[in-house]
């Protein structure tokens, strides 16, 4: 454990499943990991209230039947492939389904990516000053034959969540050690809660212009139109499963409920938006995406411009913050 004046960062067991714990008490906020749970920041409290979807049940059973709760990280493809295949680097490259068991949607298409709930997460640095809370992780998704058979980059990533100011940090890292340029479709899947107030009396800030036409099976066509919403927009009576671009630099997402709020700001290398917020459960996804789902496919067909790569040998960086209010 290290601990400042209003900062602590500790490692701890629940449920027999080992966390990281990160506080910041001038603020009233703690936040829990589980490493071995995709690296998974499962639970976020603000004067005691979870504004993250929890794990269903324990930890120890989430960890022996994970599902998606708190911060999930989607890589090394977030949301849809529209086929067992992609297209990088001019060449097609096929997902082999007999190798590792992928997740698949309603319409039977691989999402989400490889690492959703990968348990080899180290943690390497744990730290708290007068500054800030932080834990740092790495995953070296190149040991792993059984993914560099879907997706044969060579690559490293590290995530760091720090607690600093009232405000929690995402930050990701990614290294690409292979020989060619590294496709970069990489997002997080963030599930935001307020309690104490239903869905149908929140209220939400979407700072975006463009809205991604989708297929019926939520696959992109590569064609946009213009779309402002209401601000605020109520939630009640809307259903939001969307893909956006056109993230307005420096403005917020954020959904306000009785007073409280839940603002989540993208860094300039997350362009992309998915925003779902189904009317049967009382949460909100905003989601920093890298491209646009399916970009790998859409970019060969020459339907999206936007992919971001990584060099050989180059790492990039990026973060997105969430700061609570009102609770």
């Amino acid at each position: 454990m290290t601990q400042a004046a209003n900062y602590s960062a500790q490692k701890a067991t629940v449920d027999s499943v080992e966390i990281v714990r990160l506080a910041d008490a001038e603020h009233h906020i703690e936040v829990s990991i589980a490493p071995s749970v995709g690296n998974i920041a499962y639970d976020m409290k603000v004067n005691g209230k979870a504004i993250l979807l929890p794990p269903p049940g324990t930890l120890s059973d989430w960890k022996t039947k994970p599902s998606q709760a708190g911060i999930p990280f989607l890589a090394p493809w977030a949301n849809r492939l529209d086929t067992d295949s992609y297209w990088a680097n001019g060449k097609k490259y096929l997902l082999n389904p007999d190798v590792v068991t992928l997740r698949r949607d309603g319409n039977g298409l691989a999402i989400h990516g490889l690492v959703l709930f990968a348990s080899d997460w180290q943690v390497t640095v744990l730290k708290a000053d007068d500054q800030g809370a932080e834990v740092t992780s790495r995953l070296d998704f190149w040991k792993h034959p059984e993914w560099m058979a879907q997706f044969p980059f060579a690559q490293s990533i590290e995530m760091t969540y720090r607690l600093a100011g009232g405000a929690l940090e995402v930050r990701t890292a990614i290294e690409n050690h292979s020989g060619e340029p590294m496709p970069l479709s990489i997002g997080f899947h963030p599930w935001y809660q307020i309690p104490d107030c239903p869905r149908d009396g929140w209220k939400v800030h979407l700072p975006v212009r463009e809205h991604y036409t989708l297929s019926d099976k939520l696959i992109p066509t590569g064609e946009t139109t213009p779309v402002k919403f209401d601000d605020p927009t109520p939630l009640s009576g809307r259903q939001l499963d969307d893909v956006f671009g056109g993230v307005s630099q420096g403005d917020e997402f954020w959904v306000e409920g009785n007073g409280a709020r839940i603002s989540v700001r993208f860094g300039p290398k997350y362009p992309v938006a998915v925003v779902y917020a189904p009317q049967t459960k009382n949460i909100i996804c905003f989601e920093p995406m890298t491209a646009i789902t399916n970009a790998f496919n859409l970019t060969h067909a020459g339907h999206y411009p936007g992919l971001q790569s990584i060099p050989p040998g180059q790492r990039w960086v990026e973060s997105f913050w969430i700061r609570p209010s009102g609770f």
